[in-house]
C-alpha cells in the first residue's frame, strides 16, 4: 500500500445535504424538470448512474427550499431509512434529506469514489445514530476516515477494473429487460384482442394447472446461508421473468429442506406468485433449489405451455390483485386465482408462442446467471482493490 495516504471524506468532496418542497404546494412539483431524488428511487436502482427519480420539481420547489442542484458525477450517497444506497448523478440534479451526497475534488476520481463508498458502506451504517431509524450526520460523513492512492491515475486502474466488470452486468440487465418488453408486445399482439373481449368462459385456470404452497408455520431457519434458500415476496420482485435469489434472505439446512418442503419443491417453469403484502408479484421457477414462502403459491401447468400461462397472468395482474380480501394486510386467496377464466389459443398458435417464449426465456436466464458470477467477481474484488491487497501500478488502460 506504498503511497496510499489516510484522509477523511471531507478531503474528498463537498458533502452535500438535501430536502423536500412542501408537497401541499402544488406548484412546487407539477410540470417539474429539475430531477430531485430520494432514498426510495434507489430501492430497486441495479445501475450505476441515475437520471431522474420518481418525481421532478420545479424551479420554484428547488428554491422553496434548502436542497441544491448537484452536477454530474456527483456521488449520492443515502444517509436514512436506509443507511448505504449508492448511486452516481448522471446529470446535475439534487436529493431530499435522505442523503449525504460527495461533490468530489480535483484530486480524487469520481468512479473510485463511488467504488470507495460501497467499499465502506457497512462501516459507515455501523456508526449511524437514532432511535426512531438510524441516521448518518454530515459531521459523521465529514469526519470518516479513508485510505486512496495518493496517485489519482491509480484511482482510475482500480475503478476501470470493477468498471469492467458493472458494465458487462448493466448491459446483460439492458438486454434482459429488453427480450422481457419484446416478450410483453409479442404476447399483446397474438392474444390481447381475445383476452380483452373475454366475457365468460368454461374453461378456468385452475384446469390448466396444478398448485404447489406451503401454507402453515415458518420452517426452522438456518443461521447462516446455504444452498437452500427461501423464495418469497422478495425474490419475486423486479422486472425479470427468472427468481432473483439475491434477494433472499431467508435460508433452511438441507435436513429442513428435505422433510418440511416435501409437497412444496418447486420444479423448471413452475410459477411462483405471491400472495400477501405486495401481491402478484410473479417469477419463473429455473435453475437452483429453493424453497417456497408461505406468502407464495407456485403453479404447475398442466398440458400447456407455462411460458404461456406466466405471460396471461402478467397480462391480467391486476385483476389478481382486485381479489385482494385483506383488511390490515393485503392478501388473495388462491381459491380465487384459479377461479379465474382463462383464454386457450389454437394449438398452433401456443406452440408458436412457447417456442418464441422458450427461446427468449432461457436467454434471459443465461444473461441472469451470468450476472451473478460477475457480481460475484467485482464483489471480491472489490475489497481486494480498494484495500490496496491488489497492486494496480504495473497495470496499463
Amino acid at each position: 500500500m506504498k503511497d496510499w495516504i489516510t484522509c477523511k471524506l471531507s478531503d474528498l468532496g463537498m458533502i452535500v445535504g438535501g430536502a423536500t418542497p412542501s408537497t401541499k404546494q402544488i406548484q412546487n412539483y407539477e410540470n417539474g424538470n429539475i430531477s430531485w431524488i430520494t432514498p426510495k428511487d434507489l430501492s430497486c436502482f441495479k445501475d450505476r448512474y441515475i437520471d431522474r427519480g420518481e418525481r421532478n420539481i420545479t424551479e420554484l420547489g428547488l428554491k422553496s427550499c434548502s436542497t441544491r442542484l448537484i452536477p454530474k458525477n456527483s456521488i449520492l450517497f443515502s444517509s436514512r431509512a436506509p443507511i448505504g444506497y449508492i448511486a452516481i448523478a448522471n446529470k446535475e440534479l439534487c436529493t431530499n434529506q435522505g442523503f449525504k451526497s460527495i461533490v468530489p475534488n480535483e484530486n480524487i476520481d469520481y468512479l473510485f469514489l463511488y467504488y470507495l463508498l460501497k467499499y465502506n458502506k457497512s462501516n459507515i451504517e455501523n456508526i449511524g445514530s437514532g432511535t426512531t431509524f438510524k441516521e448518518v450526520s454530515a459531521t459523521v460523513m465529514k469526519h470518516f476516515e479513508v485510505k486512496i492512492p495518493k496517485s489519482k491515475n491509480e484511482q482510475r486502474k482500480i475503478a476501470s477494473i470493477l468498471d469492467l466488470i458493472d458494465n458487462k452486468i448493466e448491459l446483460n440487465n439492458k438486454i434482459n429487460n429488453n427480450l422481457e418488453q419484446q416478450l410483453c408486445a409479442i404476447f399483446k399482439e397474438l392474444f390481447s384482442e381475445y383476452i380483452d373481449s373475454l366475457t365468460e368462459s368454461s374453461t378456468t385456470l385452475g384446469d390448466l394447472v396444478t398448485s404447489i404452497d406451503n401454507r402453515g408455520k415458518t420452517p426452522p431457519l438456518s443461521s447462516e446461508p446455504t444452498n437452500y434458500p427461501i423464495i418469497d415476496v422478495r425474490a419475486l420482485s423486479g422486472t425479470s421473468r427468472i427468481v432473483d435469489y439475491n434477494n433472499c434472505t431467508k435460508y433452511v439446512l438441507e435436513e429442513t429442506y428435505n422433510s418440511w418442503f416435501r409437497s412444496g419443491h418447486p420444479k423448471p417453469y413452475d410459477i411462483l406468485i405471491s400472495t400477501v403484502g405486495s401481491l402478484a408479484e410473479m417469477k419463473i421457477y429455473l435453475g437452483n433449489i429453493g424453497c417456497i414462502a408461505q406468502n407464495v403459491v407456485g403453479f404447475r401447468s398442466k398440458g400447456i405451455s407455462p411460458l404461456y400461462i406466466y405471460q396471461y397472468l402478467n397480462y391480467i395482474k391486476n385483476d389478481l390483485v382486485s381479489y385482494n380480501i385483506g383488511s390490515v394486510q393485503p392478501s388473495i386467496k388462491v381459491t380465487h386465482i384459479v377461479k379465474h377464466p382463462i383464454y386457450v389459443p389454437s394449438e398452433e398458435k401456443l406452440n408458436s408462442f412457447d417456442i418464441i417464449a422458450r427461446a427468449m426465456t432461457e436467454e434471459i436466464y443465461s444473461n441472469s446467471k451470468e450476472i451473478e458470477k460477475l457480481k460475484l467477481l467485482r464483489d471480491t474484488l472489490l475489497p481486494k482493490l480498494m484495500s490496496g491487497e491488489i497492486d494496480v501500478s504495473d497495470i496499463e488502460f
